[in-house]
């Protein structure tokens, strides 16, 4: 046998020596801690059974049970009748109160938070509307964004005229549609102008004009940009 084979053969000896200590080792380790990586492995699927459960088995049926105690509080919503709407009719309604208090978490439960924010902005119960716009958690975009015009109009309506601003503004490019956008940014426009805020009138108008031209508060920017720079002028001597 050459040396070459020789060493070849001595070298291929000792990697399976190292393999078989690596597995033994690995199997030592196993056995030591087996204990503790079964409890781990378990936790694990513990956790994940658990939400799939609580998704299937709770949530689920919760939020059918929800959303059928729902439809009659939309149905009054839709009505105009707002207390009947947020404390329920004495006669199987139950409120969006209590729908929010036991459903909560679901989805429909969610949906009560709005309609109970805006029927107490309805009633001038601005604070309470606060509370139940601010918990409302949307992933619809232009839902969302409206409900950050009504949040900018509890906060105009007690007096944080800065902060609806803000809100106005922000639910006015998200929604950044004709029909809404340029009542949003009106909102806004007029807030600049009872704060003699000028520039910011006519550049909030401007954005009427140019992007929502055939709106009805596009049609009458002008009355106000020209007011503003008027304002500005007479200001400036």
């Amino acid at each position: 046998m050459s040396s070459k084979k020789k060493q070849a053969e001595i070298r291929e000896e000792k990697d399976w020596e190292k393999i078989d200590s690596a597995v033994h080792k690995s199997e030592n380790f196993i056995e030591k801690y087996q204990k503790q990586i079964l409890i781990g492995i378990g936790i694990v699927v513990v956790v994940i059974s658990g939400y799939l459960a609580f998704r299937n088995f709770y949530l689920g049926p919760k939020n059918a049970e929800a959303q059928v105690a729902l439809f009659k509080g939309e149905q009054y919503y839709r009505n105009g009748q707002d207390s009947l709407a947020i404390y329920g009719d004495a006669n199987g309604y139950v409120g969006f109160e209590s729908i929010i208090s036991d459903y909560g978490s679901t989805n429909a439960g969610n949906l009560a938070k709005l309609y109970a924010g805006i029927c107490y902005a309805n009633l001038g119960q601005y604070d309470k509307a606060l509370d139940y716009l601010k918990g409302f958690s949307g992933g619809d975009k232009v839902l969302s964004q409206l409900v950050n015009g009504t949040i900018g109009d509890c906060l105009s309506n007690t007096g944080k005229e800065n902060d609806a601003v803000s809100y106005y503004v922000k639910a006015a490019k998200g929604v950044d549609n004709p029909v809404q956008s340029p009542i949003l940014y009106k909102k806004a426009g007029l807030i600049y102008r009872n704060q003699g805020n000028y520039d910011k009138v006519v550049e909030t108008f401007t954005t009427v004009k140019n992007q929502y031209m055939n709106s009805p508060v596009a049609m009458e920017a002008d009355k106000y940009i020209e007011e503003a720079n008027l304002m500005k002028a007479g200001g400036a001597k």
